[in-house]
């Protein structure tokens, strides 16, 4: 009994990490940073998240061709280096399969028998790794290093998954919400070049009595032969006008 509450106790303690990890995300998210910094931040959390982590990293498929976008240190490095080298290990095959990857070293040498070697001595006993999908340009795997001698629990890969399927979601809404504000900010200089545009057409009809579409190929015509955008040639000749 008393051992079944100390286990209790430990899962719940542990659900509370994960959760205050992803308070922290949802918080780095809110400040508007970059991708690569709010990635670094979830590599970093994810340690305390998950506690029989000693190392953690972040892959990303560009091309199909893997690389590191972060790591909480060069050990870290070398490791994810000696998968991609190989052409095989847990971090790759979370990334290609959409399945957590939870293997202890003894294991992986039978697995991938070419990155076992090429990862030599690193002091890791266990790794886990879980797909990381944010779209289909950001898409990879979250990659934890053990290094106690137990290897990583199935309470250690269900807090990853939580961790991780949060974080994608925080992660999406936070690229749909920064592709909108892209969106909005070139609709609104389009509106303002449009309107400058406009307003340059109306002072050559009045001054040249023409048509709109012959004072718009008018201001073609000055963009090409200048080589300077039509909006540009349009705010000129406008800031002349008026200017006197």
């Amino acid at each position: 009994m008393h051992e079944r509450l100390l286990h209790e106790t430990d899962v719940a303690q542990r659900v509370d990490e994960v959760t205050s990890a992803l308070e922290q995300l949802t918080g780095t998210l809110e400040q508007d940073e970059e991708l690569a910094v709010v990635l670094e931040r979830l590599c970093r959390q994810v340690v305390r998240a998950v506690p029989d982590t000693g190392m953690a990293s972040i892959t990303l498929l560009r091309d199909d061709v893997p690389y590191t976008v972060t790591a909480t240190g060069d050990g870290a490095l070398r490791i994810d280096q000696a998968q991609y080298d190989a052409g095989e290990g847990p971090c790759l095959e979370a990334s290609r399969t959409g399945h957590i990857q939870r293997v202890k070293v003894s294991e992986a040498a039978q697995r991938w028998p070419d990155f076992a070697a090429a990862a030599g001595e690193a002091a890791v006993a266990s790794y886990l790794s879980a797909p990381l999908f944010i779209d289909r340009q950001y898409q990879g795997s979250l990659n934890l290093y053990g290094t106690g001698d137990e290897g990583f629990s199935t309470l250690d890969e269900a807090l990853l998954e939580l961790y991780t399927t949060a974080a994608e979601a925080a992660l999406r809404s936070a690229r749909r919400y920064r592709r909108a504000q892209v969106t909005v900010g070139q609709l609104q200089a389009a509106l303002v070049s449009r309107a400058v545009i406009d307003q340059a057409k109306g002072i050559l009809m009045a001054l040249h009595r023409i048509t709109a579409d012959e004072a718009f190929g008018l201001l073609i015509t000055q963009s090409q032969q200048r080589n300077v955008k039509l909006h540009d040639v349009a705010e000129q000749f406008v800031a002349d006008v008026v200017n006197g």
